[in-house]
């Protein structure tokens, strides 16, 4: 047998063996709240045992996982979606309003996606694909101009305009700024080959690329570290009733 495989059962018997220990000094209560913390406990530390290796415990938890987050997106797509805007405005219309039959006309664009499952009708999901696309272009591409560019443009250049009145350390501030946004559109400016002054000005815009970068990864370092800081303090203090508690 793989040593892969004995974590299940190692696993299962330590894991057991705590939770009686746990419950008979009275650390968990004996209903469903204590229940729940040890089911949580169960799927996190299984969940943890992939830095291990990959073995079937985690596998059953990973499984598990998607499992319950599929079957709620599916539940909150039903009640918060189709139950609102596709059946009640059908068959439980309001006294007031009557029929909303212009209901139709979408429930039958997403019906047509699902085409896309059978061989000779898939020429309808088409359809849907083009009013979609179509619909999303003519709706995004402003939004995406006016939020991506044109806002852009002013916080990139209103505190430059306004510490131009000083003329001391509050001018360092808008101008690396100011300097770190012209050269990385520079640097993507690929209609010009990127020699002499544009090479230098896009070589300039790597390094700010290079910060802006590292700086994501750091603070995406730092939130994966909160995580775990939060799984291990309900561990030591929910689970294990460790008090007071480490983090």
């Amino acid at each position: 047998m793989q040593r892969e495989y004995l974590v299940f059962p190692i696993f299962l018997l330590l894991f057991a063996a705590v939770n009686v220990y746990l419950l008979a000094a009275g650390s968990l209560e004996a209903g469903w709240s204590g229940f729940g913390t040890i089911l949580a406990a169960g799927i996190t530390l299984a969940l943890y045992s992939f830095l291990y290796r990959d073995n079937p415990l985690f596998k059953l938890a990973e499984h598990l996982y998607v499992g319950v987050v599929a079957a709620y997106e599916l539940a909150l797509v039903w009640y918060q979606s189709i139950l609102v805007d596709v059946v009640n405005p059908l068959f439980r219309p309001h006294p007031d309003a009557g029929v909303n039959w212009w209901v139709i006309v979408p429930a039958l664009l997403g019906l047509f996606l699902m085409t896309r499952f059978v061989g000779r009708a898939v020429w309808l999901s088409r359809i849907s694909f083009a009013f979609f696309v179509g619909l999303g272009a003519g709706l995004a591409i402003p939004r995406r101009v006016a939020s991506f560019i044109i806002e852009q443009i002013e916080p990139t250049i209103q505190p430059f305009s306004q510490a131009s009145a000083d003329f001391g350390w509050a001018l360092l501030d808008p101008a690396i700024i100011l300097i770190g946004v012209l050269s990385v559109l520079i640097y993507f400016y690929f209609s010009v080959e990127h020699k002499g002054v544009v090479g230098g000005i896009s070589r300039v815009g790597i390094y700010f690329l290079m910060v802006s970068f590292g700086a994501s990864f750091g603070y995406t370092v730092m939130a994966r570290i909160s995580l775990l800081i939060g799984r291990v303090d309900f561990l030591l203090e929910d689970w294990l009733n460790l008090n007071p508690p480490l983090f």
